[in-house]
């Protein structure tokens, strides 16, 4: 059976094609899945998304990459309204244990049980099963050690809910502090996303309230 002629696709028509597929995609696409739907080469797949990110800040969704796959989400000030439509809970806040773990094997991924407790200095298993089911943290591989311990990485659930894009908008290392004086940051940076989640709440009450009284 032959295949089905498409339209002549231009370089400039590249990043809204890109964008309808991960509109129907219930999950992230590989780059190289894309590429080879399209028949263009990584590059040209790559500068496409640059435009498409560009594109998107401006508007109600956003492009998050990690690894070698992307998806299309919805913006993080976007959220709570959708979270709403949706008939969604909103998240729990996760406990300073569970964010420390959690910058430790962002910063540091591909990261092992065992040296997340090295730096903690404390049992983190209650913490990193917490991040796991919540989907902000998965086994990624597996080391080299003795027992092939887990290696885990972050999700693109943890880009999500940090309201990053990708894994290099993290902010960087400081040069003169630890990793746990990062992961304060990351904590106050949770504790900002949670509140920002709170504020529709609070507007929408304000906004019934002066519905009924006027």
């Amino acid at each position: 059976m032959n295949e089905k002629r498409l339209p002549s696709l231009s370089k400039d028509r590249l990043p809204a094609v890109i964008e309808s597929i991960l509109f129907v995609a219930d999950e992230a696409v590989e780059i190289s899945l894309l590429s080879r739907a399209l028949r263009r080469s990584a590059d040209a797949i790559e500068e496409a998304l640059a435009e498409l990110e560009t594109r998107c800040a401006e508007g109600g969704t956003r492009l998050q990459r990690t690894r070698d796959t992307v998806q299309l989400v919805t913006s993080p000030d976007s959220g709570p309204y959708v979270e709403r439509f949706l008939g969604l809970e909103s998240r729990q806040r996760l406990s300073g244990a569970a964010l420390e773990s959690l910058a430790i094997i962002a910063y540091r991924q591909p990261m092992t049980r065992a040296g997340v407790e090295q730096i903690r200095g404390v049992n983190s298993d209650g913490a990193i099963a917490s991040l796991i089911a919540r989907g902000l943290v998965e086994e990624v591989g597996r080391g080299a050690g003795p027992g092939r311990p887990a290696l885990l990485g972050t999700t693109l659930r943890f880009l999500e809910h940090f309201g990053l894009s990708k894994p290099d908008d993290l902010p960087p290392l400081p040069a003169d502090g630890s990793i746990l004086d990062l992961a304060e940051g990351l904590v106050e940076a949770g504790a900002e996303a949670d509140a920002e989640d709170e504020t529709p709440e609070e507007e929408t009450v304000e906004d019934e309230e002066a519905a009924t009284t006027g």
